[in-house]
């Protein structure tokens, strides 16, 4: 205990924040602390209306505070596209590139038996249950470039083919605007796998 137990209750709990390290939760708190009360006050109001107002989209998992978030009940994305990603985060960085105006469907993890995520944790069934409906006619699988990532891929892949839909998977790569000796093995090895024909 190095100040009182109130400000160590505060970095601790700022400390099981994801990124937030001892040293990062010992500087927020001591920032909070030269806020103005009307603006801790206004953070803590934020922090628990988010908790108690927003949920999952009963359709894809998105985060909304309706029962479909708001690509889903826009008629203007391409219901027969569905591309499926780990986090809602995900979502936004697809999004930013403007080319995608398909819908999502948001796992809210990867396949992981060492901390139990399987399947059904994922809501795959729930997927799967959506996608009898026929109007999909292409996967797209965005998870990440790691081994759970691709392990998930795999395993939509899987049980997705059987119900006659294409299943495709983001080609990863060299960043726009990187050099090629800043690559390493792994990167240049998948951008050369998802190489693509030059028009000219």
């Amino acid at each position: 205990m190095l100040f009182s137990p109130t400000l160590d209750r505060l970095v601790e709990a700022l400390r099981r924040l994801p990124g937030i390290g001892p040293k990062t939760a010992l500087r927020l708190t001591f920032h909070i602390l030269t806020m103005e009360d009307s603006t801790v006050e206004e953070l803590a109001r934020a922090l628990l209306e988010a908790k108690q107002k927003v949920k999952h989209c009963t359709r894809c998992r998105n985060l909304t505070e309706d029962d479909l978030c708001p690509i889903c009940r826009d008629e203007r994305r391409d219901s027969t596209l569905l591309c499926i990603v780990q986090e809602p985060r995900d979502i936004l960085v697809i999004e930013k590139t403007g080319q995608f105006r398909g819908r999502y469907f948001v796992l809210h993890g990867a396949l992981s038996p060492l901390e139990g995520l399987g399947p059904s944790e994922l809501k795959i069934p729930l997927l799967l249950q959506q996608l009898k409906t026929g109007k999909i006619r292409e996967i797209i699988v965005a998870t990440n470039p790691n081994v759970e990532g691709d392990a998930t891929a795999f395993y939509l892949a899987d049980v997705i083919k059987p119900l006659n839909i294409k299943v495709t998977r983001i080609g990863f790569g060299l960043p726009v605007g990187g050099d090629l000796e800043y690559a390493d093995e792994l990167t240049m090895a998948r951008a050369l796998e998802a190489r693509r024909e030059i028009d000219g």
